[in-house]
């Protein structure tokens, strides 16, 4: 199993920016993509941004050219940088891993991101 557990969150105002950060422990030698999905207030979850382990990125439109995901496979750690953030960007943002195969199957406890107009 792996554990994956998210930091960053909180309020930032309209076109501000701030950074998640996803640690990974336990038998991270079977993670393969880890990404970055959000679920706002009754709507489902949504991709965000994924890695590959060898660094390919994949970005959801809405938010493409305005965050950025990267990976340090030294810390076992995954970050989304924001930048330019909108209020449409509130929402609870959860880590994902790749466990042992090729879905999404091992997720965070989420971190709350409000963007307030």
């Amino acid at each position: 199993q792996v554990q994956l557990v998210e930091s960053g969150g909180g309020l930032v105002q309209a076109g501000g920016s701030l950074r998640l950060s996803c640690a990974a422990s336990g038998n991270i030698f079977r993670i393969n993509s880890m990404g970055w999905y959000r679920q706002a207030p009754g709507k489902q979850r949504e991709l965000v941004a994924t890695i590959t382990t060898g660094g390919s990125t994949n970005y959801a439109d809405s938010v493409r050219s305005r965050f950025t995901i990267s990976r340090d496979n030294t810390r076992n750690t995954v970050y989304l940088q924001m930048y330019s953030l909108r209020p449409e960007d509130t929402a609870v943002y959860y880590c994902g891993a790749q466990y042992n195969g090729l879905v999404f199957n091992s997720w965070g406890q989420g971190t709350q991101v409000t963007v307030s107009s």
